[in-house]
């Protein structure tokens, strides 16, 4: 892989006054902390306050990152599908206390019929990977992977304890809200409840029009420190469920090199493959605490519901206490991204997005340089520490 030079970093974009030290940070980032590509978008009440992007978006070509760079967001993405199911709750569309297969018949069976929506929203439902095989085209036809988890019986038992779902939770909600909506896909419905209404280019199934203005990821090193290079080597160990879960379905998402592939950006993969500039995804989580343009996506009481805690403690999945409402990762310990009041997902690599309704503001920070971590990653910590520090709000990090 090329090097960067640094002196060769161009940042650009606006900060409002008294959010300069946002700015500071972001070139840090560039400066002191390896970044390559990378764009921050923030928004408080109602008001976009910073916007900044710099770096290249693809290395070895020397492609800048320029003002309408996409992203691949990996799970930031299950906050756009968390959004998609809550406007559905909201509107009568979907009751958080029914059973999935009143929605969704085909998926009761082999002991999940009495799996309901909370539960699936939640990741309580016990399908942390999909068993059967299956190709990069199963993946674009999408029914494929739909059928495969609706003859699939449950890992644990639904309801009795939580465990990531880091793919199947994309195609299991996502397939409740295409149903519901009565769409084709479930691009379409991200794309009439969410991005349309907004006026964002954000996409769970990329146009290919669009696909040469994504950046190019560079995957996660394995790590020379020696305590995340064991966990490392677990996580990619073959048969660990961790990996079954991160990797599934295999052969067709086996490896990271594959999320590059302009195929794979045509798909809907609602859990992983969202690709977006920063100030989208930005203002969508803005319109869930805010009036933006007009538009307020979730209402205050919408919102108590979606950020009820749902599940707390030990993951089945991950090596760490997760907490989750319905479809949202909830602040805790282990995510030291948002504070108390906030909601949202964090992605693989780096990108993190939430809301905070105490502050009304929403906070986005994408890259393209994977990095390996746990307890959150420096760059998007150092960005939200300073965010609430501006807010005269204690930093996230000291917060827990």
């Amino acid at each position: 892989m090329a090097e960067v030079d640094i002196s060769e970093i161009e940042i650009n974009g606006f900060v409002q006054q008294g959010f300069e030290k946002i700015k500071e940070e972001f070139i840090k980032n560039f400066t002191d902390r390896n970044d390559v590509g990378a764009a921050c978008c923030i928004y408080v009440e109602g008001k976009k306050v910073v916007d900044l992007w710099g770096g290249f978006a693809d290395l070895e070509t020397k492609r800048r990152w320029e003002e309408d760079t996409l992203q691949l967001i990996f799970s930031s993405t299950k906050g756009i599908t968390a959004t998609a199911a809550n406007i559905l709750i909201q509107s009568g569309q979907i009751d958080p206390n029914a059973y999935v297969k009143d929605y969704w018949p085909e998926f009761g069976q082999n002991s999940k019929d009495e799996i309901t929506v909370k539960q699936l929203l939640s990741h309580q439902a016990g399908l942390l990977f999909v068993e059967d095989s299956h190709s990069v085209q199963d993946i674009i036809d999408w029914f494929p992977i739909i059928e495969s988890l609706e003859k699939q019986a449950p890992y644990f038992p639904p309801g009795t304890e939580h465990g990531y779902h880091a793919l199947t939770f994309g195609w299991l909600v996502g397939e409740l809200c295409r149903r519901v909506a009565q769409k084709e896909s479930f691009k379409d419905v991200v794309k009439e409840l969410i991005s349309d209404p907004l006026n964002l280019d954000l996409y769970v199934g990329l146009e290919p029009s669009k696909a040469d203005r994504v950046s190019t990821l560079i995957p996660i090193k394995a790590p020379i420190d020696p305590d995340l290079k064991a966990i490392y080597e677990q996580v990619m160990s073959e048969d660990s469920i961790i990996a079954k879960a991160l990797f599934s379905p295999k052969p067709a998402l086996a490896n990271m090199h594959v999320w590059n592939n302009h195929d794979v950006f045509k798909a809907s993969v609602p859990a992983a493959n969202g690709i977006c500039d920063a100030r989208s995804l930005a203002k969508m989580y803005a319109a869930c605490v805010s009036e933006i343009d007009g538009v307020r996506l979730l209402s205050d009481k919408q919102l108590d519901a979606a950020t009820t805690r749902l599940t707390f403690g030990p993951d089945r999945i991950l090596f760490f206490d997760t907490s989750f409402g319905l479809g949202y990762m909830l602040p805790g310990m282990f995510s030291l991204y948002c504070g108390e009041s906030a909601f949202g997902h964090d992605g693989a690599g780096g990108s993190h997005s939430f809301a905070d309704r105490n502050h009304k503001a929403s906070f986005v920070y994408v890259m393209n340089k994977m990095e390996a971590g746990l307890n959150g990653d420096p760059r998007s910590r150092a960005l939200t520490d300073t965010l609430y520090e501006i807010l005269g709000d204690k930093p996230p990090s000291v917060t827990f």
